[in-house]
This record gives C-alpha cells, structure tokens and sequence, in this order.
C-alpha cells in the first residue's frame, strides 16, 4: 500500500506555486505539469491544529471545510491573528493595499511590509497597488477609513473571485483602471492617518504569474474531497489557494486548502471522482456565472 501523505497546502514562492506537505517535502508547480492524489481508502479528515500544535482532541472535520480546523483550534488560530485585530502592538511596518480580482470587485486590506507581494499572491489577487506603509495602528484606521468612505470590503468571497476571473479584461490597462480610480479617492481623503505613508501608485498585474491568459473558462469546481475519491489534470493556472486543472471532463478548479487533513496518495490518469459542483454558462455580465 503507497505510503500517505499530509498536504501543509499552497505556497506561493519567487519562481511560482509550490504544495507543501508534512515533514517539509516540497512540489513546485509549473504549467503544464500533471497534479494527480487520491485519498486514502477508509481515511478521515482530521484537523490540522492550530499555531504549529497539533489538535488535542484529533477531531475529525468536515470535507468541505477550507480551514480543516475543528472550532477550538480554529479560535486559537483565529486569535493570533492580525487580521482578527486583537494584536495591536506588533512593531513592525505595515503596508495598506488594494487589490483587484475582476470587474467591480476590489478590496482593501493590509499585510506586514516584510511580506511583500506574497498576501496578494496568496488571495489571487489579478492586481494590485501598495496605498501606504506605516504603523499597524495606523494601517488599520486607513483600511476601516476606505471601507467606511469608498465602501470597499476587506474580505471577499473566493466563490466570488473565481466567478469574475472566468471573465478578465483581456488588456492590462482594463485590469488596472479600477484599482488607479479607486487609488486616486484614497489618497484625496481627509482623514488619511498622519503617521501612515503614502505610496506612489503602480499597479501590479499577476496574470502571467497566476497563467490565466488565454487559460480555458473552468466547468466546475471539487467540492469536497472524499475517502477513496481521485484528483487528476494537468495544471494550466493557479491563483491564489487554486489550482485549475484540465481534466477529461474540462478545466476544473481545485481549492488546495480541501487537500489539507486527508492522507492521499500518489493516483494517475485525468479523472475526478470527487463531488463536483458545474458552473453555469457564462451568459452576458458576470452577475450570471453561477
């Protein structure tokens, strides 16, 4: 019987994706590769703990399930986070940003400057622009200020990005309008935080990084996976937590954060035996994908 393995999930890496598993092996993606798993016969799906801890209960969590946590894992994780605001005396420097996924969808968010671009990578952000860098305190007035003035989220759907990028402006200038007009009002607010600095705009496309030019509209997305059940396809994209993969059944998406708690094992051909949810024909705007 093939030795299973644990997925640590994608990573997003200078030279592109990369999955990461348990014990620290590593597989870089590159277009055109063939990704194929299979769960293991008979497994569960446990939680993955939280903060580098294993989970004390070993809690069996659901397929569907993109964080593979059970809830007290999940707040333990969730209250170390900057991004649930209950740290509030990090001292390092902190960039706000604005990020594009598609047609009339923007969002505004902040990430530590040590990072770079790699939370905008990781949120399959087609572009972006830096606004400013300053202290964390300051950072997070300056995003509650866009939500509030410009009324722009921080948190968007994934379901929803993958809806827009099945109908990218195909020109780069298309793609970056909306985050250079939205830019523009930012920076002309009043009540922009004295101690944050502002960042001249250059937006950053990440369609050739992320492969989507040109990419086939995806046909549905894996739902869950299940013991015994198969993932196979050549990969032709990948945004964020994404994989797209053409299988014989068409281009189809596969959140890698679904792969996270299972065993898998090594599987070959194209095929998807795993529940998979089809998205509807694209018909007109993209209000209508699903």
């Amino acid at each position: 019987m093939a030795q299973a393995w644990k997925c640590s999930g994608l990573r997003w890496s200078a030279d592109g994706p990369v999955l990461v598993w348990g014990g620290g092996r590593r597989s870089a993606l590159t277009w055109g590769k063939r990704v194929a798993f299979g769960v293991a016969e008979g497994g569960v799906r446990s939680c993955v703990g939280a903060r580098g801890h294993a989970c004390p209960l070993g809690a069996v969590v659901p397929g569907r399930s993109t964080g593979a946590r059970c809830e007290e894992c999940a707040r333990l994780d969730r209250a170390h986070s900057v991004a649930a605001d209950t740290i509030a005396d990090d001292p390092r420097p902190y960039r706000v940003y604005l990020a594009w996924f598609g047609t009339g969808m923007v969002k505004v968010g902040i990430t530590a400057r040590e990072r770079g671009s790699a939370r905008l990578l990781e949120q399959g952000a087609v572009c972006f622009s830096w606004l400013g860098v300053g202290p964390l305190m300051a950072a997070r007035r300056t995003e509650e200020l866009l939500r509030a003035a410009l009324r722009v989220p921080d948190r968007i759907p994934y379901a929803d990005k993958r809806a827009v990028r099945a109908a990218l402006p195909e020109a780069a200038a298309d793609r970056a309008r909306e985050v250079a007009e939205l830019y523009q009002r930012a920076v002309g607010l009043p009540a922009w935080p004295e101690s944050l600095v502002r960042e001249p705009l250059r937006v950053v496309d990440h369609v050739g990084v992320f492969g989507l030019a040109g990419v086939p509209v995806a046909a549905g997305d894996v739902r869950e996976l299940v013991a015994g059940g198969a993932v196979g396809g050549e990969l032709v994209a990948a945004a964020g937590p994404d994989l797209h993969l053409a299988t014989g059944a068409g281009v189809v998406v596969l959140d890698t954060r679904l792969m996270t708690g299972w065993g898998l094992v090594p599987a070959t051909g194209s095929e998807v035996t795993v529940p998979i949810r089809q998205f509807k024909e694209v018909a007109g705007m993209q209000d209508g994908l699903f």
